[in-house]
């Protein structure tokens, strides 16, 4: 009898025990989910080069937005155009924005880097600038036309030199590859000195060096200069150098990249560059 009596008894606290944790499961369980959904999730970082002005501002003008879509943006500035693809390449930055598309393709040819176009944003027409001449038509024979020492600018610089009737470049070549060799006529007869880095040419111009200089937007605006109000002529708003963000292959189908133009692309942002350049930036759709 008293066996039967303690079978039963531990039968019942058994029971009772394996109720009791059942219940703290449960419970610990329900804890677990709940501080779950209370945590949101982390957003994601994205970690982007860019030149000072425009790129830098037009990307801390988004920044907000896309922390609302759960992407941070850790965004890092450059003086000089070779160092944002070396980092981009090594793995130190995963996007980068400054540079217009025959620049990327040319550092491709001359580098190897596996990047791609992930989508254009905006265009910088680039301008002439001269301390001495008022108007193109004021450049005397034999003057000297500073421009940048990088090839990948000169296609666009002779274009616009051309577009505007100072010089003539050879018939069914890429003007977007043109290079001071491929200038047919140049009834003036300048000079063309590109042995200057792009981010010295403003101090070229301030030290009044040369007779004309050849500076793109980016450098201009952020050295003070308004491109419309100072340039003697500018790139028509055609353009087809539209400046561009690259990341290595592949990851053009990141969420956070598609984020990234979606944004930038947006009506807030496009209304924000125009009513902060007035046209010496320009967006695109």
């Amino acid at each position: 009898m008293k066996k039967l009596l303690a079978g039963l008894l531990l039968s019942v606290l058994v029971l009772a025990l394996a109720a009791c944790g059942a219940g703290n499961k449960d419970e610990a369980g329900s804890g677990d989910k709940t501080e779950g959904s209370a945590d949101t999730a982390e957003n994601v970082t994205l970690k982007i080069g860019a030149s000072n002005t425009p790129h830098a501002v037009i990307l801390e003008k988004a920044k907000p937005i896309l922390a609302k879509e759960g992407i941070d943006l850790d965004i890092q500035t450059y003086q000089d155009y070779v160092l944002p693809n070396q980092d981009l390449d090594s793995g130190e930055i995963e996007a980068n924005y400054f540079q217009h598309i025959p620049y990327l393709e040319q550092q491709i040819k001359d580098n190897g880097y596996d990047f791609v176009n992930a989508g254009g944003v905006h265009i910088e027409p680039i301008g002439i600038y001269s301390k001495k001449y008022k108007s193109l038509e004021e450049l005397p024979k034999g003057a000297t036309i500073l421009l940048s020492n990088s090839v990948a600018d000169h296609g666009r610089m002779l274009s616009l030199l051309e577009a505007k009737g100072l010089i003539k470049l050879k018939d069914g070549i890429d003007k977007t590859a043109a290079e001071i060799k491929d200038i047919v006529e140049n009834p003036k007869d300048f000079k063309f000195d590109a042995n200057t880095a792009p981010e010295l040419l403003v101090q070229m111009f301030e030290n009044e060096e040369g007779d004309a200089v050849l500076i793109n937007s980016n450098y201009a605006i952020d050295n003070g200069l308004n491109p419309i109000e100072d340039a003697i002529e500018l790139e028509d708003k055609e353009s087809p150098y539209v400046n561009i963000i690259a990341v290595r292959a592949g990851d053009e189908n990141k969420p956070e990249i598609k984020k990234l133009l979606e944004v930038l692309k947006s009506k807030e942002i496009q209304d924000f560059i125009v009513k902060e350049w007035k046209g010496s930036v320009v967006p695109v759709k």
